[in-house]
């Protein structure tokens, strides 16, 4: 009994556009439940159904709203299993990288099994170390201060990405990490990759940097003297990161392999890159889900 009921769950899909092609000649996606005067949603066209369920999953790749719509009725659930936006979702995410849909079964099976970053919420790490402070005037005692700074991540289905490190909790900063239009100055801004290495291994690597303020130059402070040019570089951080999944949850773990500092000086366009060592100080960053990211739609996908 319980294989049956497997291969019935296995197939619901074909299972319920048969049963709607049987109810009645002129196909309808839904019926409504009880008597109504006004025009049920189930009047509109298939083609303006799926425009909605197009918003529904929006610019923002929102998959979990689009499952939750599908708990509807049979024909959103339909609707919600239609090809081609899993297909879309997929190029969104992977771009030409995922024209062949081997060895996945369908695109909603490639989105859900092949490895991604995740765009519905934060990365998040803390860290936490004790600092030695000065010594007293006396000599007796030396003070110690224990330090604690988180560091985000976010990313987006355009291939941008997010990083903010603060000693602000999630409560205060995640808000502020909805749009990349931020007002927040220590952000960095930049773009990731995702990279498929040949030991089965997924990494994201992200270049990222400082958001340009230009500041207008004022020249009558420095009309009566001469003045000395700073020289002008651009500094850019270099990112690489593990994905893994830990837990019930996948893809929701970021482990640091690289983190570099690339200053470019604009005269001699020469490049100076200093490496960080990845040792306690860089702790993984673990994925947290936030509603308010998906709230509202944008734009449609």
């Amino acid at each position: 009994e319980e294989n049956k009921e497997d291969d019935k769950m296995a197939d619901l899909l074909s299972d319920f556009q048969q049963q709607l092609t049987l109810q009645e000649s002129s196909v309808k996606l839904c019926q409504p439940e009880v008597d109504v005067s006004q025009t049920h949603i189930s009047a509109l066209p298939m083609e303006v159904l799926m425009y909605i369920f197009r918003w529904v999953v929006s610019s923002d790749l929102d998959l979990r709203s689009l499952e939750q719509l599908s708990l509807v009725c049979r024909g959103f659930y339909i609707c919600a299993r239609d090809p081609e936006i899993w297909h879309q979702v997929c190029l969104k995410i992977w771009g030409r990288s995922c024209n062949k849909l081997v060895p996945y079964a369908s695109w909603r099976e490639m989105f859900l099994e092949r490895p991604r970053v995740r765009f519905d919420g934060v990365y998040v790490s803390k860290t936490k170390y004790i600092r030695q402070g000065e010594q007293s005037l006396d000599g007796f005692y030396r003070a110690w201060h224990q330090v604690e700074y988180y560091r985000y991540l976010r990313f987006f289905p355009d291939g941008q990405v997010m990083m903010l490190t603060t000693p602000e909790d999630p409560q205060s900063i995640v808000p502020r990490l909805r749009t990349k239009n931020t007002r927040t100055d220590a952000i960095l801004l930049g773009h990731y990759r995702l990279s498929q290495e040949t030991d089965n291994q997924t990494k994201v690597f992200a270049v990222i940097m400082k958001k340009k303020e230009e500041k207008p130059v004022d020249y009558h402070k420095y009309r009566y003297f001469r003045r000395v040019p700073a020289q002008e570089t651009d500094h850019s951080f270099h990112v690489g990161l593990q994905l893994c999944s830990s837990g019930r949850q996948t893809f929701n773990k970021l482990v640091w392999i690289h983190h570099s500092c690339h200053i470019t000086y604009r005269s001699t366009g020469e490049t100076a890159v200093t490496t960080f060592d990845i040792d306690k100080m860089y702790t993984p960053l673990f994925f947290a889900r936030v509603k308010s990211f998906t709230a509202f739609s944008e734009k449609p996908l």
